[in-house]
């Protein structure tokens, strides 16, 4: 039995899908102006992790995860380039994709992009107005009415009078209400825009997410997800709408990834602390990225700090090199164990990755007890059990070495690397112990670890 923490509810509860052996998951995506972060990556890992495992369960898994590609934003950061807000969406969208394929994030079954779906948009709108649940002004703009929808503040657990109190209307809009929404943005002189029955305009970033959601999924599915900052007033705003439009209740369980903070602070373009995800990997190793990300609950906090990826890289090591110089056995040789069984439970139990990255390296411990033992066939068999409960969390799925030998940009390449211990092996062998000995220190500085063997010598970086 799975359970799933739903923040509606704000409790555990046992997962049933509305189609017995489907699910269908909505994640909102990325606004593409920029480069993504690492909080972006903090979602991209996170519901891919859960998209994994559930499919391990046996479940068809649909997950939509859209892409927000008009926007604010988008709008001022193409103008400030001086470029067509296409050619800026067009490059970060395969931006984007570049820093998930590295982190080994499988893509969606689908990726709507907000502007394939502009007459769902005005349909959908449409829709509420004739229901009394939005309205059009002189303007052009449309708003949402919150007051008509009894449920809302139910996500957040936000009172509407407490959002009402003190709150304004800015002189230039012409809403009701200070706490209604728009829908629909008249467009500004020289603005991209598309036609409407409220004139030439474009969506509200809200309504983008309900009429992509419930054109993927229908007006109901199982799970949609986000980050911590879209709960209010994102995500409270598509239940409104969306229940308002079709009647139907939106989503059955909402699930939030954590906030990353740095050195304990909020990360922030604003406090110099903000980074890329391609910044942190030209240091290090993407899977050492998603090792970090992944071994804190996908709820919880994450703190990052240079000494914390350090150390989710020295605990990934420890796992790799455990299946170091073994070939796994076959996966159909070797049943289910207790070890499956464990990380079983610890997933089932709302996704706990802590709990079942303890369950890899309880088995990694196993493998070198059975090499130490001179047991290889059982040391075979117990690296199987390991990459295939590493793959359910998209870790240890690389050959060992090349996990180890992986460039991050430092000095040396492979072939120098390769280079100078064959120096340093022909140095022992015509007993330069000195010269040997200056090549090993020089690779230490450098990064580069030498593990000599009886079969020869093997290098990794630090």
């Amino acid at each position: 039995m799975i359970r799933i923490y739903n923040t509606l509810s704000q409790q555990k509860e046992e997962f049933r899908p509305i189609e017995p052996g489907k699910v269908r998951i909505y994640v909102c995506g990325m606004t593409v102006y920029d480069y993504c972060h690492l909080g972006h990556a903090r979602v991209l890992v996170a519901f891919d992790v859960v998209t994994r495992y559930l499919r391990q369960r046996g479940y068809e898994v649909r997950y939509v995860r859209n892409i927000t590609d008009i926007d604010d934003k988008i709008l001022r950061r193409a103008d400030e380039n001086g470029e067509p807000y296409r050619e800026l969406t067009g490059r970060m969208i395969q931006a984007m994709h570049e820093d998930e394929a590295r982190l080994g994030v499988l893509s969606p079954d689908d990726e709507p992009r907000a502007t394939a779906f502009i007459d769902e948009i005005i349909a959908m709108i449409h829709k509420l107005i004739s229901g009394g649940h939005a309205y059009a002004v002189d303007s052009g703009d449309v708003y949402f009415a919150v007051d008509s929808f009894d449920g809302y503040g139910k996500l957040s657990k936000k009172k509407l009078e407490d959002l009402l109190a003190g709150a304004r209307v800015d002189v230039q809009e012409a809403k009701r209400s200070p706490a209604d929404f728009a829908l629909w943005k008249a467009a500004k002189a020289g603005e991209v825009s598309w036609p409407s029955p409220w004139g030439d305009g474009r969506p509200g970033w809200h309504i983008e997410c309900s009429a992509m959601s419930t054109s993927c999924l229908g007006d109901t599915f199982d799970i949609h997800g986000g980050g911590p900052d879209l709960l209010f007033p994102h995500h409270e705003n598509e239940i409104a709408q969306s229940e308002c439009a079709t009647g139907h209740t939106f989503v059955h369980t909402w699930m939030h990834a954590g906030a990353i903070r740095v050195n304990k602070e909020k990360m922030s373009k604003s406090l110099g602390n903000f980074f890329t995800i391609r910044e942190i990997m030209e240091t290090y190793p993407a899977e050492v990225v998603r090792y970090f990300l992944v071994s804190s609950h996908y709820r919880s906090q994450v703190d990052y700090s240079e000494e914390n990826l350090a150390e989710a890289g020295r605990t990934l090591t420890r796992l790799y090199h455990a299946l170091r110089g073994i070939v796994p056995a076959k996966a159909a040789d070797v049943p289910e164990s207790g070890h499956d069984q464990r990380f079983a439970e610890a997933m089932d139990d709302d996704f706990n990755t802590a709990g079942a990255i303890a369950v890899l390296h309880a088995v990694a411990n196993e493998i070198n007890q059975h090499r130490r033992d001179g047991r290889e066939e059982d040391a075979k068999r117990s690296a199987a059990v390991l990459v295939r409960l590493g793959g359910v969390l998209g870790l240890l799925q690389q050959d060992p070495e090349a996990f180890f030998q992986a460039d991050t940009g430092g000095e040396l390449r492979a072939g120098d690397i390769e280079a100078m211990i064959q120096a340093r092996t022909d140095a022992r062998k015509a007993k330069d112990f000195a010269e040997a000995d200056r090549i090993r220190d020089h690779l230490a500085e450098k990064g580069i670890i030498l593990d000599d063997a009886r079969e020869g010598t093997s290098w990794r970086r630090a």
